[in-house]
């Protein structure tokens, strides 16, 4: 579908990327990954067009439909939500229209038995075939299911775009994404802005589609559950491995080891080479054999290794006194921003040394009842604070709280107290501040930057209740594993708020979802929390677009008993005959089905031809009136019942 062939990316003499070539296939579901800066985002730019190579080239079919979602988007307002995702239906909008003036232009013209006029009967027969084919009909349908997915309410798609804060209107453009259904898709970063409920959700949507996802990432699980290829970028080359994120790590860590051995390998002939060079440089008897190891020296192509990223540190949060069993208590909490109720009527009860997640979609409350918590915001209803509860708190806007004149090191040094002042400079490496970058100031840092700080004095001062709020949002994978390590380890209570999955796993022992202005509480733990809500959201979009073997109709076979036999009998005769109806009407639904399931992967394996093409758009038309019997049966079944 797309060929790189010897790509090579250079900024300023430096070769972000050198002479790089893979394939990618109809059906490939690829991971990008490397380490910050290793060239990820650039690599999808040329792949969607936006950014040419400096050498080499990128080539694909003219036909290839591309759908690109970086991680910032220049928006545009004035549109409703509904509208700018219909932005997606241009095409099909385009060819209504053209529909519209083909059939115009015919009933102008009176020359009915000319080649010209039966040219234009077969065009316009042509065209509106391929409109029935591209379902103009159903527009309407899949945007509302699209956005429901990704987290819109019903009401939201009547308001307006620029109402919505940018995360929302990320997930617009993504919206528009995928309903343009492209032949790719390459997604920049897509669940930095949504909630776990609409990563299931898109999860979903992308396994079962037929075309090809290139994605960049930061969440494990998404990654493992979306991709089955991982191409890592490191040091300008990438490795290309037929294997989901986390076996790839396994296989590089192996691979990483040899190269390591490799360069041990060659380092120590490099340095005999060397003294050797050194030691007869100046003997003339000697000198063949020196110019002999000069020449095999300048020839030796380098391994070079990347710093192993694997590599960990032990990192603790600090102890602290020990609070009372209960930590913190709610009753009848309610909080409403003025006519907008948020949460109602809520009870919950968190033990010391719970691990507590706090999910749900955005909105729903999560981040509001944290700063009930902290005694932010004012509320209805009661909340304690347990004794010698001391708490440490990561706001989404933490980073915004440091002081800007300090130094990296001294932002942590100031706070640092005990043994733990001979790690900080460890710690800080763990969290990417390495070398010179322990010395810059607060006010240069980059808004991730500033985030891996605020968590790095968090880690520094002794607190007994940890209250995070989405602190994984700027963390690497390595950061985010050393991150969940130390609050696994720690004996004290969390509470975090986060749509990480993978972060959560294994981390939280107790999951709160926020839905309906109330509180659902979790026992089984995030993976059970996920299989639930996995089931149950994107059910509506597989109705819309996968075949079924059979739709159900529940039947309810109770009858009253104020009913006299006769009625009684009468009415189970008219019952069976209703069922019998809805039976052979859900039988022509599923073969219908199947049989339009059967010709779209021919299409999707390019089978193309009139014959086929023809065939689809008799088979839909029949597919919606075995749909309208079926709807018909099912209600005069419920009309009896």
């Amino acid at each position: 579908m797309i060929s790189v062939n010897n790509v090579s990316v250079i900024f300023g003499g430096f070769y972000l990327l050198d002479s790089v070539s893979f394939l990618i296939n109809k059906k490939d579901r690829i991971g990008l990954t490397g380490r910050n800066g290793a060239g990820k985002s650039t690599t999808l730019k040329m792949l969607a067009g936006v950014q040419t190579p400096s050498e080499g080239t990128i080539s694909m079919a003219s036909d290839v439909k591309i759908g690109y979602l970086p991680q910032t988007k220049v928006y545009t307002d004035g549109n409703t939500v509904r509208e700018e995702a219909k932005k997606a239906f241009a095409d099909l909008f385009a060819l209504r229209d053209e529909v519209e003036r083909l059939n115009m232009e015919l009933a102008e013209r009176e020359d009915y038995e000319s080649d010209a006029y039966l040219k234009l009967l077969d065009k316009i027969h042509d065209k509106t075939e391929l409109l029935s084919i591209r379902g103009e009909g159903n527009v309407d349908k899949e945007v509302e299911v699209i956005l429901k997915g990704l987290g819109f309410k019903p009401e939201d798609l009547e308001r307006n775009c620029e109402e919505f804060s940018g995360g929302w209107r990320m997930r617009i453009e993504l919206a528009k994404i995928l309903l343009a259904r492209p032949d790719i898709f390459l997604l920049d970063e897509p669940t930095n802005h949504l909630d776990i409920e609409s990563i299931t959700w898109l999860e979903s949507f992308l396994q079962s589609y037929p075309g090809a996802v290139v994605l960049v990432s930061h969440d494990r699980a998404f990654l493992d559950n979306v991709t089955t290829r991982t191409i890592e970028i490191s040091l300008g080359k990438i490795y290309d491995y037929k294997v989901p994120y986390s076996r790839f790590e396994e296989l590089r860590k192996e691979r990483v080891e040899q190269q390591m051995r490799a360069w041990q390998n060659q380092q120590k002939q490099i340095k005999d080479t060397e003294e050797f060079i050194e030691r007869f440089r100046y003997k003339a008897t000697k000198s063949v054999q020196v110019q002999s190891r000069i020449k095999q020296l300048e020839k030796i192509e380098r391994i070079e290794v990347e710093e192993e990223d694997a590599a960990r540190i032990a990192v603790h949060f600090q102890p602290a006194v020990r609070s009372g069993e209960i930590v913190v208590a709610g009753r009848a909490l309610t909080k409403a921003y003025g006519a907008h109720l948020v949460l109602e009527n809520i009870d919950l009860d968190i033990k010391r040394g719970e691990k507590v997640a706090f999910v749900g979609k955005n909105g729903e409350g999560k981040s509001t009842l944290v700063k009930m918590i902290m005694n932010e915001i004012p509320y209805d209803g009661e909340l304690k604070i347990g004794h010698n509860v001391n708490i440490g708190y990561f706001a989404q806007n933490q980073a915004d709280l440091l002081d800007p004149e300090l130094t990296v090191l001294d932002t942590v040094d100031r706070v640092a107290e005990g043994e733990i002042r001979k790690k900080i400079r460890d710690i800080l490496g763990a969290f990417l501040f390495s070398g010179e970058e322990v010395d810059k100031k607060v006010k240069v840092l980059s808004g991730g930057e500033r985030t891996r700080l605020a968590m790095v004095r968090l880690l520094l001062e002794p607190y007994n209740l940890l209250i995070l709020d989405e602190p994984t949002n700027h963390l690497d994978m390595r950061t985010k594993d050393i991150l969940k390590e130390a609050l696994r380890k720690f004996e004290g209570t969390v509470i975090v708020v986060s749509h990480d999955r993978d972060f959560l796993t294994g981390l939280a022992d107790k999951v709160y979802e926020f839905a309906n202005r109330g509180l659902k509480e979790y026992l089984g733990g995030v993976t059970d929390f996920l299989e639930a809500k996995k089931i149950a959201c994107f059910r509506e979009y597989e109705q819309l677009h996968k075949p079924e073997a059979k739709r159900q109709t529940a039947v309810n076979p109770v009858v009253e008993n104020k009913l006299s036999f006769e009625e009684r009998k009468q009415l189970n005769r008219e019952v069976k005959k209703a069922e019998q109806r809805v039976e052979r009407a859900e039988n022509a639904v599923a073969e219908l089905e199947a049989e339009i399931a059967d010709m779209e992967q021919k299409m999707a394996d390019g089978e193309t031809g009139e014959a086929l093409l023809k065939r689809y758009g008799e088979v839909q038309k029949r597919l919606e009136e075995a749909m309208e019997e079926w709807e018909k049966a099912t209600e005069e079944l419920e009309r009896i019942k």
